[in-house]
Protein backbone atom coordinates (compact mmCIF):
# COMPACT_ATOMS: atom_id res chain seq x y z
CA UNK A 1 0.00 0.00 0.00
CA UNK A 2 0.94 3.46 -0.73
CA UNK A 3 0.85 6.94 0.93
CA UNK A 4 -0.69 7.95 -2.06
CA UNK A 5 -4.39 9.28 -1.67
CA UNK A 6 -6.67 9.21 -4.60
CA UNK A 7 -9.05 12.10 -5.23
CA UNK A 8 -11.86 11.06 -7.48
CA UNK A 9 -14.05 13.28 -10.11
CA UNK A 10 -16.29 12.73 -13.00
CA UNK A 11 -18.78 15.34 -13.82
CA UNK A 12 -19.01 18.84 -13.65
CA UNK A 13 -20.35 19.50 -9.81
CA UNK A 14 -17.13 17.09 -8.57
CA UNK A 15 -14.59 19.40 -10.29
CA UNK A 16 -15.56 22.54 -7.93
CA UNK A 17 -15.67 20.24 -4.99
CA UNK A 18 -12.36 18.73 -5.65
CA UNK A 19 -10.44 21.98 -6.90
CA UNK A 20 -10.04 23.41 -3.16
CA UNK A 21 -9.03 20.12 -1.70
CA UNK A 22 -6.39 19.65 -4.44
CA UNK A 23 -4.84 22.82 -3.89
CA UNK A 24 -4.70 22.59 0.27
CA UNK A 25 -3.21 18.96 -0.58
CA UNK A 26 -0.44 20.69 -2.55
CA UNK A 27 0.27 23.11 -0.14
CA UNK A 28 0.37 20.47 2.69
CA UNK A 29 2.45 18.76 0.56
CA UNK A 30 0.63 15.65 0.78
CA UNK A 31 0.77 13.47 -2.15
CA UNK A 32 -2.34 12.39 -4.29
CA UNK A 33 -3.55 11.27 -7.46
CA UNK A 34 -6.34 12.54 -9.38
CA UNK A 35 -8.60 9.43 -11.01
CA UNK A 36 -11.12 11.81 -13.76
CA UNK A 37 -13.90 8.83 -14.12
CA UNK A 38 -15.43 10.45 -17.82
CA UNK A 39 -18.36 10.27 -16.34
CA UNK A 40 -19.00 14.03 -18.53
CA UNK A 41 -18.07 13.28 -21.98
CA UNK A 42 -18.97 16.54 -23.44
CA UNK A 43 -15.99 18.72 -23.66
CA UNK A 44 -17.79 22.10 -22.27
CA UNK A 45 -18.83 20.20 -19.40
CA UNK A 46 -15.80 18.80 -18.43
CA UNK A 47 -12.19 19.81 -19.79
CA UNK A 48 -13.02 23.64 -19.94
CA UNK A 49 -13.61 23.09 -16.05
CA UNK A 50 -10.49 21.62 -15.60
CA UNK A 51 -9.08 24.53 -17.05
CA UNK A 52 -11.03 27.40 -15.61
CA UNK A 53 -10.59 25.94 -11.83
CA UNK A 54 -6.59 25.19 -12.37
CA UNK A 55 -7.14 21.50 -11.82
CA UNK A 56 -4.21 19.34 -12.93
CA UNK A 57 -4.10 16.93 -15.58
CA UNK A 58 -5.68 13.81 -14.09
CA UNK A 59 -2.86 10.98 -13.48
CA UNK A 60 -5.70 8.65 -14.80
CA UNK A 61 -8.86 8.86 -16.92
CA UNK A 62 -11.10 5.90 -16.96
CA UNK A 63 -13.43 7.25 -20.29
CA UNK A 64 -16.86 6.10 -18.78
CA UNK A 65 -18.25 8.06 -21.56
CA UNK A 66 -22.68 7.98 -21.15
CA UNK A 67 -24.98 5.01 -21.20
CA UNK A 68 -27.53 3.99 -19.08
CA UNK A 69 -27.01 4.52 -14.62
CA UNK A 70 -26.16 0.63 -14.81
CA UNK A 71 -23.72 0.57 -17.82
CA UNK A 72 -22.11 3.50 -16.51
CA UNK A 73 -21.26 2.49 -13.07
CA UNK A 74 -20.22 -0.61 -14.33
CA UNK A 75 -18.22 0.80 -16.47
CA UNK A 76 -16.12 3.17 -13.98
CA UNK A 77 -15.76 0.09 -11.26
CA UNK A 78 -14.32 -2.52 -13.77
CA UNK A 79 -11.97 0.38 -15.05
CA UNK A 80 -11.18 1.81 -10.89
CA UNK A 81 -10.24 -1.42 -10.23
CA UNK A 82 -7.24 -1.93 -12.50
CA UNK A 83 -6.08 1.22 -10.95
CA UNK A 84 -6.93 1.13 -7.61
CA UNK A 85 -5.38 -2.60 -8.04
CA UNK A 86 -2.37 -1.32 -9.23
CA UNK A 87 -1.74 1.71 -7.05
CA UNK A 88 -3.02 0.26 -3.38
CA UNK A 89 -3.84 3.89 -2.10
CA UNK A 90 -3.96 4.55 1.44
CA UNK A 91 -7.51 6.72 1.08
CA UNK A 92 -10.27 7.24 -1.65
CA UNK A 93 -12.09 10.72 -1.57
CA UNK A 94 -15.18 10.65 -3.27
CA UNK A 95 -17.75 14.02 -3.33
CA UNK A 96 -20.86 14.79 -4.00
CA UNK A 97 -23.86 11.91 -5.23
CA UNK A 98 -22.75 10.99 -8.83
CA UNK A 99 -22.39 7.91 -10.26
CA UNK A 100 -18.52 8.13 -10.21
CA UNK A 101 -18.88 8.41 -6.29
CA UNK A 102 -20.85 5.75 -5.65
CA UNK A 103 -19.21 3.29 -8.58
CA UNK A 104 -15.33 4.13 -6.59
CA UNK A 105 -16.56 3.44 -3.42
CA UNK A 106 -17.73 0.55 -3.74
CA UNK A 107 -14.62 -0.44 -5.74
CA UNK A 108 -12.83 0.44 -2.89
CA UNK A 109 -14.69 -0.92 -0.12
CA UNK A 110 -14.47 -4.11 -1.94
CA UNK A 111 -10.64 -4.52 -1.43
CA UNK A 112 -10.38 -3.18 2.33
CA UNK A 113 -9.49 0.48 0.93
CA UNK A 114 -10.55 3.06 3.01
CA UNK A 115 -13.20 5.84 2.10
CA UNK A 116 -13.91 9.41 2.62
CA UNK A 117 -16.92 11.26 1.60
CA UNK A 118 -16.83 14.88 0.95
CA UNK A 119 -20.81 16.20 1.51
CA UNK A 120 -21.89 13.15 2.93
CA UNK A 121 -25.31 13.18 4.80
CA UNK A 122 -27.56 15.41 2.38
CA UNK A 123 -31.01 14.01 1.67
CA UNK A 124 -33.71 14.62 -0.81
CA UNK A 125 -35.59 11.90 0.73
CA UNK A 126 -36.57 11.10 -2.97
CA UNK A 127 -35.80 7.89 -3.93
CA UNK A 128 -36.74 8.48 -7.54
CA UNK A 129 -33.48 10.81 -7.69
CA UNK A 130 -30.65 8.58 -8.88
CA UNK A 131 -28.39 11.17 -7.01
CA UNK A 132 -30.30 10.29 -3.61
CA UNK A 133 -29.80 6.28 -4.12
CA UNK A 134 -25.82 7.04 -5.04
CA UNK A 135 -25.46 9.26 -1.70
CA UNK A 136 -26.99 6.87 0.94
CA UNK A 137 -25.34 4.22 -0.53
CA UNK A 138 -21.89 6.05 -0.33
CA UNK A 139 -22.61 6.91 3.29
CA UNK A 140 -23.20 3.74 4.70
CA UNK A 141 -20.20 2.17 3.33
CA UNK A 142 -17.37 5.14 3.83
CA UNK A 143 -14.83 5.66 6.63
CA UNK A 144 -14.98 9.28 6.93
CA UNK A 145 -17.81 11.60 6.44
CA UNK A 146 -17.34 15.24 6.04
CA UNK A 147 -20.84 16.81 6.34
CA UNK A 148 -21.76 20.59 5.08
CA UNK A 149 -25.07 21.49 7.46
CA UNK A 150 -26.46 20.08 10.50
CA UNK A 151 -29.44 18.29 8.83
CA UNK A 152 -26.41 16.16 7.34
CA UNK A 153 -25.57 14.92 10.69
CA UNK A 154 -29.29 14.36 12.10
CA UNK A 155 -29.54 12.29 8.78
CA UNK A 156 -26.32 10.18 9.03
CA UNK A 157 -27.46 9.37 13.31
CA UNK A 158 -30.80 8.62 12.21
CA UNK A 159 -29.57 5.98 9.65
CA UNK A 160 -27.24 4.32 12.43
CA UNK A 161 -23.97 6.25 11.42
CA UNK A 162 -21.34 6.44 14.24
CA UNK A 163 -20.63 9.58 15.60
CA UNK A 164 -17.30 9.50 15.61
CA UNK A 165 -16.96 9.42 11.41
CA UNK A 166 -18.80 12.19 11.23
CA UNK A 167 -16.81 15.64 10.60
CA UNK A 168 -18.62 18.83 10.32
CA UNK A 169 -16.08 20.74 8.11
CA UNK A 170 -17.97 23.37 6.04
CA UNK A 171 -18.76 23.94 2.21
CA UNK A 172 -15.79 22.88 -0.42
CA UNK A 173 -18.27 24.43 -2.91
CA UNK A 174 -18.54 27.64 -1.17
CA UNK A 175 -14.29 27.21 -0.69
CA UNK A 176 -13.85 27.00 -4.43
CA UNK A 177 -16.67 30.28 -5.14
CA UNK A 178 -14.76 31.91 -2.73
CA UNK A 179 -11.44 31.18 -4.37
CA UNK A 180 -12.38 32.35 -7.47
CA UNK A 181 -15.18 35.59 -7.11
CA UNK A 182 -12.46 38.08 -7.80
CA UNK A 183 -11.59 36.44 -10.96
CA UNK A 184 -15.31 35.71 -11.87
CA UNK A 185 -15.92 39.14 -11.28
CA UNK A 186 -13.09 40.55 -13.97
CA UNK A 187 -14.57 38.29 -16.53
CA UNK A 188 -17.10 40.29 -16.95
CA UNK A 189 -18.81 38.17 -19.16
CA UNK A 190 -22.47 39.16 -18.93
CA UNK A 191 -21.37 42.21 -20.47
CA UNK A 192 -20.56 40.28 -23.36
CA UNK A 193 -23.82 39.24 -23.66
CA UNK A 194 -25.12 42.46 -23.48
CA UNK A 195 -26.59 42.57 -19.71
CA UNK A 196 -27.08 44.77 -17.26
CA UNK A 197 -26.10 43.74 -14.00
CA UNK A 198 -29.07 43.61 -11.45
CA UNK A 199 -31.20 43.13 -14.51
CA UNK A 200 -31.60 39.70 -15.81
CA UNK A 201 -32.75 36.44 -14.92
CA UNK A 202 -29.96 33.23 -14.90
CA UNK A 203 -31.90 29.52 -15.53
CA UNK A 204 -30.02 26.22 -15.14
CA UNK A 205 -32.77 23.35 -15.78
CA UNK A 206 -31.60 19.58 -16.48
CA UNK A 207 -32.73 17.11 -14.05
CA UNK A 208 -35.13 14.33 -15.63
CA UNK A 209 -37.89 15.26 -13.33
CA UNK A 210 -38.06 18.44 -15.64
CA UNK A 211 -36.83 18.14 -18.96
CA UNK A 212 -37.23 14.27 -19.95
CA UNK A 213 -41.10 14.27 -20.25
CA UNK A 214 -42.52 16.03 -22.99
CA UNK A 215 -45.35 17.75 -20.86
CA UNK A 216 -42.68 18.98 -18.25
CA UNK A 217 -40.44 20.37 -20.48
CA UNK A 218 -43.55 22.18 -22.32
CA UNK A 219 -44.44 23.49 -18.64
CA UNK A 220 -40.69 24.54 -18.11
CA UNK A 221 -40.80 26.52 -21.60
CA UNK A 222 -43.79 28.30 -20.48
CA UNK A 223 -42.69 29.40 -17.23
CA UNK A 224 -39.23 30.93 -19.48
CA UNK A 225 -41.98 32.37 -21.52
CA UNK A 226 -43.30 34.37 -18.23
CA UNK A 227 -40.03 35.40 -16.85
CA UNK A 228 -39.07 36.21 -20.32
CA UNK A 229 -42.00 38.93 -20.37
CA UNK A 230 -40.59 40.78 -17.43
CA UNK A 231 -36.78 41.18 -18.28
CA UNK A 232 -33.96 39.28 -19.95
CA UNK A 233 -33.31 36.02 -18.94
CA UNK A 234 -29.61 33.58 -20.02
CA UNK A 235 -30.34 30.25 -20.12
CA UNK A 236 -26.66 28.16 -20.42
CA UNK A 237 -28.33 25.31 -21.90
CA UNK A 238 -27.17 21.61 -20.84
CA UNK A 239 -27.04 18.66 -23.50
CA UNK A 240 -29.33 16.60 -21.85
CA UNK A 241 -32.36 19.50 -21.68
CA UNK A 242 -30.84 20.47 -25.57
CA UNK A 243 -31.58 16.60 -26.91
CA UNK A 244 -34.82 16.78 -25.16
CA UNK A 245 -36.09 19.52 -26.90
CA UNK A 246 -35.04 18.50 -29.99
CA UNK A 247 -36.87 14.93 -29.05
CA UNK A 248 -40.09 16.44 -28.35
CA UNK A 249 -39.73 19.16 -31.55
CA UNK A 250 -39.95 22.18 -29.29
CA UNK A 251 -36.43 23.94 -29.73
CA UNK A 252 -39.09 26.38 -32.01
CA UNK A 253 -40.87 27.62 -28.79
CA UNK A 254 -37.25 28.36 -27.58
CA UNK A 255 -36.92 31.17 -29.93
CA UNK A 256 -38.14 33.79 -27.16
CA UNK A 257 -37.11 37.71 -27.60
CA UNK A 258 -35.23 38.11 -23.93
CA UNK A 259 -34.53 34.52 -23.72
CA UNK A 260 -30.78 34.42 -24.25
CA UNK A 261 -29.37 30.79 -24.85
CA UNK A 262 -25.70 29.87 -24.21
CA UNK A 263 -23.53 26.63 -24.56
CA UNK A 264 -22.29 25.42 -21.27
CA UNK A 265 -20.28 27.48 -19.92
CA UNK A 266 -16.71 27.72 -17.96
CA UNK A 267 -17.04 28.19 -14.51
CA UNK A 268 -15.67 31.53 -14.26
CA UNK A 269 -18.02 32.58 -16.94
CA UNK A 270 -21.42 31.18 -15.34
CA UNK A 271 -20.08 32.30 -11.96
CA UNK A 272 -20.13 35.97 -13.86
CA UNK A 273 -23.35 35.71 -14.85
CA UNK A 274 -24.55 34.41 -10.73
CA UNK A 275 -23.26 37.19 -9.27
CA UNK A 276 -24.57 40.31 -12.16
CA UNK A 277 -27.79 38.36 -11.96
CA UNK A 278 -31.24 39.74 -10.41
CA UNK A 279 -32.08 35.82 -9.44
CA UNK A 280 -31.76 32.77 -10.51
CA UNK A 281 -33.87 29.37 -11.35
CA UNK A 282 -32.72 26.28 -10.99
CA UNK A 283 -33.23 22.60 -10.50
CA UNK A 284 -29.48 21.98 -9.51
CA UNK A 285 -28.25 21.46 -5.96
CA UNK A 286 -24.34 23.58 -6.05
CA UNK A 287 -26.07 26.55 -7.38
CA UNK A 288 -28.65 26.45 -4.61
CA UNK A 289 -25.87 27.00 -2.06
CA UNK A 290 -23.63 29.13 -3.93
CA UNK A 291 -26.49 31.75 -4.11
CA UNK A 292 -27.22 31.32 -0.95
CA UNK A 293 -23.93 32.42 -0.29
CA UNK A 294 -23.91 35.75 -2.60
CA UNK A 295 -27.94 36.47 -1.12
CA UNK A 296 -28.85 36.36 -4.66
CA UNK A 297 -32.60 35.09 -4.56
CA UNK A 298 -33.22 31.72 -5.99
CA UNK A 299 -35.98 29.75 -7.13
CA UNK A 300 -35.67 26.22 -7.57
CA UNK A 301 -37.99 23.92 -9.83
CA UNK A 302 -38.29 20.82 -7.35
CA UNK A 303 -40.58 19.81 -4.69
CA UNK A 304 -37.79 19.29 -1.92
CA UNK A 305 -33.90 19.70 -1.10
CA UNK A 306 -31.38 18.06 0.21
CA UNK A 307 -29.80 21.45 0.75
CA UNK A 308 -32.65 22.60 3.68
CA UNK A 309 -30.48 25.15 4.73
CA UNK A 310 -30.49 26.95 1.71
CA UNK A 311 -33.87 27.56 2.79
CA UNK A 312 -33.58 28.15 6.42
CA UNK A 313 -31.13 30.40 6.47
CA UNK A 314 -30.34 31.08 2.53
CA UNK A 315 -31.89 32.99 -0.08
CA UNK A 316 -33.48 29.54 -2.10
CA UNK A 317 -37.47 28.52 -2.01
CA UNK A 318 -38.71 25.70 -3.76
CA UNK A 319 -41.50 26.19 -6.06
CA UNK A 320 -42.10 22.94 -7.50
CA UNK A 321 -42.92 23.51 -11.29
CA UNK A 322 -46.08 25.38 -10.75
CA UNK A 323 -46.24 28.65 -12.32
CA UNK A 324 -48.68 30.63 -10.25
CA UNK A 325 -45.94 29.80 -7.14
CA UNK A 326 -43.36 31.50 -9.36
CA UNK A 327 -45.29 34.58 -10.42
CA UNK A 328 -45.94 34.82 -6.47
CA UNK A 329 -41.82 34.68 -5.34
CA UNK A 330 -40.37 36.86 -8.56
CA UNK A 331 -43.42 39.70 -7.75
CA UNK A 332 -41.53 39.63 -4.26
CA UNK A 333 -38.05 39.51 -5.79
CA UNK A 334 -38.75 42.65 -7.96
CA UNK A 335 -40.25 44.52 -5.58
CA UNK A 336 -37.85 43.99 -3.32
CA UNK A 337 -39.63 42.16 -0.58
CA UNK A 338 -38.05 38.47 -0.67
CA UNK A 339 -36.01 37.32 1.65
CA UNK A 340 -32.42 38.80 2.31
CA UNK A 341 -30.87 35.43 3.67
CA UNK A 342 -28.29 35.12 6.60
CA UNK A 343 -24.42 33.90 6.80
CA UNK A 344 -24.77 29.88 7.07
CA UNK A 345 -22.71 28.56 9.54
CA UNK A 346 -19.14 27.28 8.58
CA UNK A 347 -19.54 28.11 5.03
CA UNK A 348 -16.57 30.51 5.57
CA UNK A 349 -13.91 29.31 2.71
CA UNK A 350 -11.94 27.05 5.12
CA UNK A 351 -13.60 23.74 4.78
CA UNK A 352 -11.09 22.30 2.30
CA UNK A 353 -8.55 23.15 5.25
CA UNK A 354 -10.83 21.30 7.88
CA UNK A 355 -10.96 17.87 5.59
CA UNK A 356 -7.39 17.93 5.06
CA UNK A 357 -6.07 18.21 9.01
CA UNK A 358 -8.69 15.89 9.51
CA UNK A 359 -7.38 13.65 6.77
CA UNK A 360 -3.63 14.29 8.34
CA UNK A 361 -4.68 13.77 12.03
CA UNK A 362 -7.02 10.61 12.02
CA UNK A 363 -5.06 8.66 8.61
CA UNK A 364 -1.84 9.75 7.59
CA UNK A 365 -0.20 9.88 11.29
CA UNK A 366 -1.26 6.53 11.94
Amino acid sequence: MTNDIFIIGGARPNFMKIAPLINEFKRQKIRFKFIHTGQHYDFNMSKIFLDNLGIPKPDYFLNAGSGTHASQTAKIMVEFEKVILKEKPRLVIVVGDVNSTIACALVAKKISIEVAHIEAGLRSFDLKMPEEINRRLTDQISDYLFITERSALLNLKNEGIDSSKIFFVGNVMIDNLINNLEKARNTNYFSELDLVCGEYGLVTIHRPSNVDNKRDLINVIEILDYIQSKFKVVFPIHPRTQKNLRKFNLEEEMNKPNLIITEPLGYLEFLNLIINSKFILTDSGGIQEEASYLKIPILTLRNNTERPVTIEEGTNTLIGNDILNLKKYLDKILTDTYKKGNPIEMWDGKAAQRITNTIIEKILKN
